[in-house]
């Protein structure tokens, strides 16, 4: 005589879910918040502002670790750019010609390295700031803003140790102290709040697609063909008069190009307003709010996806 299995009797299944809109009001009653989520605009700065502690220690930590394998030390601070800028003499200077019609070669040539050093530096780091840094976004909470800015900063004071070694170039090569060299300031700040949008807006980019950090480099170079570090915009103007009329204006109003000839109109006597486009400063300032202001709130609108796979 057969026995007959009988199979269980199926359970009961599970109870469907609650509509979203149940799940948020029983999480906003029991006082639950989604985890990450991007604070708002006043809120976030103010965040910001209450780890700036944070970010002016870390960039001096990566600052001090930056050369601490080298034998020299920070030394390589002020050697990098002034080994730079010899290359670019022996090439543009001396072989290319460059330096024919610019008074004072040597000191509008460091200038401009050191000027366009700092801004190169400052977005390259950036475009590494989060994806370079993914442990450290993601073990602990702060305005990831914090990151492209404190590399920003750090690069700032790199460049300041670089201008103790350009007031020595300066001073060697006849250049005097002179009361334009408090421009020196507020050119600097101008810059640094363009560097700093501009990082963050690759920051962001970086962070989504991390292939961008090796295109920049071949990014930043062209840049820096067209931005008068090794040559005169004005002088070489003057040679090309064939040139369409709009292409010396979008030269010198390249941002770059901007806080170059801002510097050098404030360090080196011989570099004269004349040589500056109209309204310089307007034109300064009005880049370094575009880039600083658009940059911060691009990379703050997506706060919440940093780090996250």
């Amino acid at each position: 005589m057969s026995q007959v299995l009988h199979t269980p009797p199926p359970t009961d299944a599970a109870p469907p879910m609650p509509p979203a809109g149940d799940l948020a009001a029983l999480a906003a009653r029991h006082g639950l918040s989604v985890s990450g989520a991007r604070p708002s605009l006043p809120e976030y700065i103010r965040q910001l502002w209450a780890r700036r502690h944070f970010i002016t220690a870390f960039s001096t930590a990566k600052l001090t670790a930056q050369y601490s394998q080298a034998k020299l030390g920070q030394i390589w601070q002020v050697m990098n750019p002034l080994l730079n800028a010899a290359v670019y003499f022996l090439i543009f200077g001396v072989l290319l010609g460059t330096k024919k019609g610019v008074p004072d070669y040597v000191p509008f040539l460091v200038t401009g390295v050191f000027i366009w050093t700092f801004t190169q530096s400052s977005i390259l780091a950036g475009t590494r700031a989060i994806s370079g840094n993914l442990g450290l976004v993601r073990a602990l909470h702060f305005p990831r803003a914090a990151l492209p800015i404190s590399f920003c900063l750090q690069q700032l004071q790199q460049l300041l140790f670089s201008m103790c070694a350009l007031v020595v170039i300066l001073l060697c090569f006849g250049v005097p102290v002179a009361v334009s060299w408090v421009l020196a300031v507020p050119a600097l700040v101008l810059q640094f709040v363009f560097n700093a949008g501009v990082s963050m807006v690759m920051a962001r980019l970086g962070a989504k697609t991390p292939d961008i950090a090796q295109l920049m480099p071949f990014v930043l170079r062209t840049w820096m063909y067209v931005s008068g570090v090794m040559w005169s915009i004005e002088h070489l103007a003057s040679k090309h008069s064939d040139w369409p009329s709009w292409v010396v204006p979008v030269l010198q109003a390249n941002p770059a190009a901007i806080y170059i000839d801002l510097m050098r109109f404030a360090l080196i006597d011989s570099f004269h307003s004349s040589q500056l486009p109209a309204h310089v400063w307007l034109i300064a300032t009005g880049w370094a709010l575009l880039a600083g202001v658009g940059g911060f709130i691009y990379f703050w609108k997506a706060e919440e996806t940093y780090g996250r796979g």
